[in-house]
């Protein structure tokens, strides 16, 4: 299995960095109670810290606000995955649980405010998540699914075959490699910023893969990517 940025990507956003962690080997099927717990802990966390505080100006969004603008994404129109989540926190709504591996996913995007993606890995095309400009031939169906959709020619996304997993960089997720419970083994991506918040991608990186280790028992590999080291390989 491979994850690779393409050097498109780099040439755009030169300071972008992705922690990795594949996690197999676990049974999706059933809650955990301390990964819920966890969740749980950091709902209320983000809770307390934002209250008062206008998501878009926070300074751990706004580094994702201006990378969009350089990629040609509108930020107030698409907001980032760990934006669209502390505005729905800020918000009072809460999140709920969905799964265990999503849980655990969104637990560690919480409590330390970077976006991470969840990609079923047995979904993968040809054994491979990309990163990079959208081409001709590639698709993405909506979350929940509906009508395909065609992305803008050029949009950064995450694909694998064609199939857009992931629209305008860490957006929105498509319905086509989602985590259910039969799920088996995940690609997390976590995506940062070299001079910014690289210290904090790699403490979720790392947090995250001890959490699967010892509550899920999961097999796991980790890596870090950036532009002199492009590819990741499991």
């Amino acid at each position: 299995m491979i994850f690779t940025i393409a050097p498109e990507v780099f040439a755009q956003l030169p300071d972008a960095c992705f922690g990795v962690v594949a996690v197999t080997g676990v049974d999706n099927r059933q809650q955990n109670a301390q990964i819920a717990r966890l969740l749980g802990q950091a709902v209320e966390h983000c809770q307390s810290a934002l209250e008062g505080v206008k998501i878009k100006e926070a300074p751990e969004i706004l580094p994702y606000r201006e990378a969009f603008r350089q990629l040609g994404i509108n930020p107030n129109k698409y907001l980032c995955s760990i934006e669209a989540l502390l505005t729905r926190i800020a918000k009072g709504k809460g999140m709920p649980s969905i799964n265990t591996l999503v849980d655990m996913g969104n637990a560690v995007s919480l409590l330390h405010r970077l976006p991470i993606g969840a990609h079923d890995i047995a979904t993968f095309q040809d054994g491979r998540l990309e990163v990079r400009p959208a081409a001709a031939g590639d698709s993405f169906v909506p979350f929940g699914g509906g009508e395909a959709e065609l992305p803008d020619p050029g949009e950064v996304i995450y694909v694998s075959g064609g199939q857009v997993r992931t629209r305008r960089w860490t957006w929105r997720q498509s319905e086509l490699g989602k985590i259910t419970e039969e799920t088996t083994g995940v690609l997390y991506p976590i995506d940062g910023f070299l001079s910014v918040n690289q210290a904090e991608v790699l403490a979720a990186r790392d947090q995250l893969a001890q959490t699967a280790r010892e509550l899920l028992g999961a097999q796991v590999a980790v890596g870090f990517i950036h532009r002199e080291n492009p590819q990741f390989e499991f």
